[in-house]
């Protein structure tokens, strides 16, 4: 992390896409029509609404795309309510990026994929996702599990329904907890639905969602034969400083801003029971 990164800049709000009843994405811009700073999939910046507060989200537009930032956001509190009041030219603050990433170079080049979401959990995930789109021959087949509580909760639905599911080796499986009317999809949890569609073990997995969420599609991925090392998720909890200062994020010997987000889940046991 370079200093910049801790000074923060001015961003412009140039497109609000509501894509559920509570979750916007925000596309920033610089004054001059530029991206703020370069990041890797995985990474969080800083949002700021001086004199309101500020808050750290998950950078979800790739960062193949050269021309603006995106921040898919669920209205959960006081800067996120905000937010979601803003119009476009609405001005904000931007510092980052901050975290280690997904390593889509590393981990990642040359394998095949499986991303698992739930609700807003897809949001951290749709960066790395277009990143392996737009570096397609670095990756082999990709499989996506993603569900929510309702069709409505979908996070991205036209994207992934005119985008996604056209890339070729690309295979995505929908979910919604309950019975709804004009849905003819899947019906179901998504641990179970992981352990259904019967992905092969020939993986690298990457999950998002609610705690709960994770532990049982852990629990499902090993029954199916996935090895911990195999497993990586995004810990976006408690974050506030981005720079490992203020301890609010620590767990154990770990700061989630600075050592994360990104975790393989065997180093999660590593962490304290509490956690």
């Amino acid at each position: 992390m370079t200093n910049e990164a801790l000074i923060p800049v001015i961003g412009v709000i140039t497109d609000i896409r509501k894509d559920t009843p509570d979750v916007k994405t925000f596309r920033v811009v610089t004054p001059d029509g530029k991206k703020a700073f370069e990041h890797m999939p995985g990474q969080c910046a800083m949002l700021s609404i001086p004199g309101i507060g500020e808050a750290m989200f998950s950078i979800t537009s790739s960062p193949t795309n050269t021309e603006f930032m995106e921040f898919s956001i669920k209205k959960c509190g006081c800067v996120t309510s905000w937010l979601h009041a803003c119009e476009v030219g609405q001005q904000v603050t931007i510092r980052g990026p901050y975290g280690n990433g997904f390593p889509v170079t590393k981990d990642f080049k040359g394998k095949n994929l499986l991303f698992i979401a739930g609700g807003i959990g897809l949001a951290p995930l749709r960066s790395v996702i277009n990143y392996v789109r737009a570096n397609r021959a670095d990756y082999g087949t990709v499989d996506i599990v993603y569900g929510s509580r309702s069709m409505d909760d979908l996070v991205d639905f036209k994207e992934i329904e005119e985008e996604w599911k056209n890339e070729k080796d690309f295979n995505v499986y929908l979910t919604i907890d309950r019975p709804q009317e004009g849905w003819n999809g899947h019906v179901g949890f998504v641990p179970a639905y992981v352990k259904e569609v019967n992905i092969p073990t020939d993986r690298t997995a990457v999950l998002c969602g609610p705690p709960i969420m994770i532990k049982f599609t852990l629990q499902a991925l090993l029954e199916l034969g996935f090895e911990k090392t195999q497993v990586f998720t995004t810990l976006e909890f408690r974050m506030k400083c981005g720079i490992g200062k203020c301890g609010r994020c620590n767990v154990g010997d770990k700061y989630i801003c600075k050592d994360g987000p990104v975790f393989r889940m065997d180093q999660l046991e590593e962490l304290p029971s509490e956690y």
